[in-house]
């Protein structure tokens, strides 16, 4: 049972999959690309490569949690994963990952370049650990 967890965003997505007894979180990564279409197929085909079977959006919510603009680009990504895999996604708040994931990235020395490139993987993994955690009755 392999998760995959989604941290969509305009130019660069987060992917983070679980290990194989979708337990625990393992590789994480981001892919570029700022046309949704072919993002949405990007995905698909890491979903079929990989085995998943259990799909995590990021459902970024405003603070007062109210839906704004980025939650219904996410509701459309949502959709459109569903064609593509027959999966139905699972919306996770996301409220604080990115803030969380700058953090955690700053603590442990990562800046300029590097930090950037890496951020929305680490907001991804904590999207999937938050889901693993959930499903593991430590929420």
């Amino acid at each position: 049972m392999r998760i995959m967890a989604i941290d969509y965003g305009d130019r660069h997505t987060g992917i983070a999959l679980s290990d194989l007894t979708g337990s625990i979180a393992g590789e994480a990564f981001v892919i570029d690309d700022w046309n949704s279409e072919r993002l949405a197929d990007r995905i698909a085909a890491e979903v079929r490569e990989r085995g998943v079977d259990t799909l995590v959006l990021g459902y970024p919510l405003n603070m007062d949690g109210s839906a704004g603009p980025r939650a219904e680009k996410s509701l459309e990504m949502r959709n459109m994963l569903k064609e593509r895999t027959g999966l139905e996604p699972v919306m996770w708040d996301e409220r604080r990952t990115t803030v969380d994931a700058h953090r955690i990235i700053s603590e442990n020395g990562r800046h300029g370049k590097r930090r950037k490139q890496i951020v929305d993987a680490v907001a991804a993994t904590l999207i999937l650990e938050g889901y693993l955690n959930k499903n593991r009755g430590i929420m």
